[in-house]
């Protein structure tokens, strides 16, 4: 995992809000996939940090939270 910032890095990508996330404002994150990389950030402070993570690892990530019970809100 990186999270270096660069705002000239991070204005070619397109994000995308979690679709979890209500339009109250909540506590969000935004994604975006490159080839290699997978970008996160803050949705309510994008100048922030993002962090990158390699696709594989964003993966292995992504399949072992949908095996996890989730609990109503």
């Amino acid at each position: 995992m990186n999270n270096e910032h660069s705002a000239n890095q991070s204005s070619h990508l397109t994000w995308f809000k979690s679709s979890y996330s209500g339009s109250d404002g909540g506590d969000c994150v935004e994604v975006a996939a490159a080839p290699h990389t997978v970008h996160v950030r803050d949705s309510k402070h994008v100048q922030g940090p993002i962090l990158h993570f390699p696709t594989d690892h964003w993966n292995a990530f992504i399949a072992f939270a949908g095996t996890q019970p989730t609990t109503p809100a």
